[in-house]
């Protein structure tokens, strides 16, 4: 059975928002589907236009569309957040992601650093999760094992994670990806934390308590 991410109180109506972003190559991808793998979240698939790799399925990996139509989209207002990295545009679409909100359904989002501070300023309820490496040695070694980029491309990545790691100290939470399982323990607690809240629980719900 799945679990839901909701937690036990039915009064708390609206899903929290859960932004994962970190550098290029930090294992977010991995990270968040060993997370999720057993509940019941709205994960929200975003836009990119960059190449489609050998292994990814478009709609599920990401939705690969080409420049002119991301850019449409853009002017329409239709991301929730977008932000260019190393010459290719991402961005999430914005209707999905309030649509499931909306109906009490915890969304996921993994998406560039950028990004996560644009949804930061626009949806300050956003719970923002920074992933890091152990080291940049070790994130060095996940580019290169990928084999899916050129030295000047790893390099250009390399350059901007140093950045984006000391900037993390910004961030509500931050999780060294070094252990799989470690890291996934993590993040149970941190959406536990949340769910304590006491801002989470109506003022309806505490009535209903003491009037038991």
């Amino acid at each position: 059975m799945l679990e839901r991410m909701q937690g036990e109180d039915p009064q708390q109506s609206r899903g929290l928002l859960i932004v994962m972003t970190g550098a290029s190559g930090v294992g977010k991808g991995t990270l968040r589907e060993r997370w999720l793998a057993d509940k019941d979240v709205f994960y929200s698939i975003s836009w990119t236009t960059r190449e489609r790799r050998p292994a990814e399925r478009d709609a599920i990996d990401y939705h690969f569309r080409t420049r002119e139509a991301f850019e449409l989209e853009m002017q329409e207002g239709g991301f929730l957040e977008y932000a260019e990295f190393v010459g290719n545009f991402y961005g999430t679409p914005r209707a999905p992601v309030e649509a499931a909100l909306a109906r009490g359904q915890d969304v996921v989002l993994e998406i560039e650093v950028e990004g996560a501070m644009q949804v930061a300023l626009s949806t300050p309820e956003a719970i923002l999760v920074f992933i890091i490496p152990p080291s940049l040695t070790e994130l060095r070694r996940r580019l290169e094992g990928r084999a899916t980029e050129t030295p000047e491309r790893i390099e250009k990545r390399l350059k901007r994670a140093r950045e984006e790691i000391l900037a993390a100290h910004s961030f509500r939470y931050v999780i060294v990806n070094d252990d799989l399982d470690r890291a996934v323990a993590d993040l149970e607690a941190v959406t536990r934390a949340e769910r304590l809240k006491a801002q989470r629980m109506s003022l309806e719900s505490l009535r209903r308590v003491v009037d038991s």
